[in-house]
């Protein structure tokens, strides 16, 4: 396993919630409760406090009593050994919250199958006696958007049903095999504003940051609406309330987005940039600039 991509995450004490709050009110007073409850609905990567593996944990205000939790930051492309059960369990640890709060987009039969593993994870094998049972545990095994669904809980139970014989550890294997197939697998999201085109004001944005990729979500639809590949990204800027990206010629001109978040998505893309320049023998198409 690569332990380098997993990093740790402190927990914000009730004092630091309260200037992060008051940071992103200080982008937009106006809108500042609408992006409050888009950003707690959406699950993204803002405000979450990754430790600085540049500075000691005295330095960042680590005390003996705080609560550290480790999770995977940097997604990379490499299989999973199922032979390795705790990286295994790590990472099935991460999808399960990623696809159970509507992080990452899913299909209604992906949303299905999803669910059908988890409850063979979770229950074992498939008992007809108790099928009135489960059904009030099946919704909390689907993301939000489809547990409302009509129909849905039959579905995920005759899928459930088929699992049969599926141990505990091969259905968290094949849980997060289903998860690395989906388009938006290892992307961290952040909520931004960017400028409405022709208009004079900002609207929300989910701007995306992967292993190979930086993409715009709607936030509403979940649907992709741009991608650029990393490799051609010429340089990156991060400011207290702001961050840009220039792809130059293969973009129309300079992107740049409001946030608080300048800095950890800066952190972001520089891992992901080391990764690539480690893996590949193609470092002329690598970008090494970094004006954040």
């Amino acid at each position: 396993s690569n332990w380098e991509s997993y990093s740790l995450v402190m927990e914000d004490t009730e004092d630091d919630k309260m200037m992060t709050m008051k940071r992103r009110e200080s982008l937009s007073l106006r809108n500042a409760k609408k992006m409050e409850k888009l950003r707690s609905m959406l699950h993204t990567e803002d405000g979450v406090n990754w430790v600085n593996h540049d500075k000691s944990l005295s330095e960042q205000g680590v005390t003996e009593d705080m609560i550290l939790t480790l999770r995977v930051k940097f997604w990379g492309d490499s299989n999973i050994d199922r032979n390795d059960p705790v990286h295994l369990n790590l990472i099935f640890a991460e999808a399960r919250e990623f696809v159970i709060q509507g992080t990452h987009p899913v299909t209604e039969d992906e949303a299905v199958a999803f669910a059908a593993i988890h409850a063979q994870e979770q229950y074992g094998n498939y008992d007809s006696t108790r099928v009135k049972h489960l059904h009030s545990y099946i919704k909390e095994l689907l993301p939000p958007d489809y547990r409302k669904v009509r129909g849905i809980e039959p579905r995920v139970i005759s899928e459930y049903s088929k699992l049969t014989g599926l141990s505990e550890h091969n259905a968290r294997f094949r849980y997060v095999d289903l998860f690395r197939s989906l388009r938006t697998f290892g992307v961290s999201f952040f909520l931004v504003k960017e400028k409405q085109p022709g208009k004079n004001r900002l609207v929300p944005r989910l701007l995306g940051i992967a292993r190979d990729s930086i993409m715009r979500v709607d936030e509403n639809t979940k649907k992709v609406l741009k991608v650029w590949p990393l490799t051609k990204l010429k340089d990156w800027a991060a400011a207290p309330k702001a961050f840009t990206l220039n792809f130059g010629e293969h973009a129309d001109g300079v992107y740049s987005v409001q946030t608080l978040e300048g800095e950890t998505m800066s952190r972001l893309i520089g891992g992901y940039i080391d990764i690539i320049i480690k893996n590949s023998s193609h470092e002329s198409d690598v970008p090494l600039q970094d004006d954040g």
